[in-house]
């Protein structure tokens, strides 16, 4: 996140003249995020790769971070990231480093910031709704049994490999699934 605030150029703040044009997905979206403030984004394990899941309308409708979460079922991440928009929601404020402990399991989760030039790669749709970056986005990592984060160097390898670690320039990201596109 910059200094400056965020100023919200979504679809539901700016007409850009397509409105006519949205897909399915894209008005179910902004669907969601009249009737329920957000909208989250499942994309289910394949065998490209782990699943993750990412809000939408969050910076819009409550001026705090989108989040996403990956690694784990899409419907649990789902259930996550309602329960973090929730308390964006209620006016918590979400930063970057925070842990909450009331998202998974009574385990603390801890939100990192999105370095911007990883939204191509895994936030396409939000791009669709903001028309561009820069918007907030908080990544949601979670722990091991051990409670060590993934970026442990005592974690597992799976758990390593789990989630991709998006505060970090994708140049120097570590090798692995989440970095074979690039």
């Amino acid at each position: 996140m910059t200094d400056d605030p965020f100023q919200c150029r979504c679809v539901l703040c700016h007409d850009y003249g397509d409105r006519d044009e949205a897909d399915r997905v894209d008005l179910t979206v902004i669907e969601h995020v009249q009737q329920h403030g957000w909208h989250v984004v499942m994309v289910p394990e394949d065998e490209i790769g782990p699943g993750f899941a990412y809000t939408i309308g969050l910076a819009h409708t409550h001026g705090g971070p989108e989040l996403a979460m990956f690694g784990l079922d899409a419907r649990p991440m789902h259930r996550m990231l309602n329960r973090l928009g929730a308390k964006s929601a209620e006016g918590a404020v979400l930063a970057d480093g925070q842990r909450h402990t009331d998202v998974v399991d009574g385990r603390q989760v801890e939100l990192r910031q999105v370095d911007l030039r990883w939204y191509r790669t895994f936030f396409g749709r939000a791009i669709g709704f903001y028309r561009r970056p820069p918007f907030p986005v908080l990544q949601v990592a979670w722990p091991d049994v051990d409670g060590r984060f993934h970026w442990d160097e005592l974690s597992e390898d799976g758990h390593q490999q789990s989630q991709p670690q998006l505060w970090l320039p994708p140049r120097e990201h570590p090798v692995g699934v989440w970095t074979t596109d690039l």
